[in-house]
């Protein structure tokens, strides 16, 4: 007995092919991601490298031009790339590698996303014959608005009502 077998195969062209294998997605790193975020917000300066290789060209325009650290130049290799270096007071770096080392320089940190920082815990005289939802209500706004005064006031009495009914669990699972 014999049995035909049929192969059954999808046809995709070439194109298709490479199209499809080349969706893989990148995996994106979120300290890389915040190094591009606050490059961003640097100088740039678009030059032609010419007859010199990129990092000569760069250091030329440098000097010929008297840029002030920090700055971003990118540098026409080709019609096809584009190098792209940062300009620091300990030298000229590789753009990539300021983003995902950031950190590592300091004329970057006027630039970084802020952050709020609160002292470690803040005294507060509490009269014993006070409820604790009516102290929440009275003292809680005035020490937002004092320990973060960005904040807009309109959100802090919104937040009360929410913090009172914590407190109120608080005050039942204490007693």
């Amino acid at each position: 007995m014999t049995t035909d077998f049929v192969a059954t195969t999808t046809i995709y062209s070439w194109k298709q092919e490479d199209n499809r294998l080349a969706r893989r997605r990148k995996r994106k790193s979120r300290r890389r991601q915040e190094g591009r975020r606050i490059l961003e917000h640097i100088p740039q300066y678009s030059i032609e490298s010419g007859e010199d290789k990129p990092v000569t060209a760069a250091r030329k325009f440098i000097h010929a031009e008297g840029i002030m650290p920090p700055a971003l130049l990118l540098v026409k290799r080709n019609e096809h790339t584009t190098d792209r270096y940062f300009w620091a007071e300990k030298g000229l770096f590789g753009a990539q590698y300021v983003e995902e080392n950031h950190f590592l320089f300091p004329s970057l940190r006027s630039f970084e996303s802020p952050t709020v920082t609160l002292p470690a815990s803040v005294p507060v005289p509490v009269p014993a014959s006070v409820p604790v939802p009516e102290l929440v209500t009275e003292l809680v706004p005035e020490l937002v608005t004092e320990l973060v005064p960005e904040l807009v006031p309109e959100l802090v009495t919104e937040l009360v009502p929410e913090l009172v009914a914590v407190s109120e669990l608080v005050a039942v699972t204490v007693n």
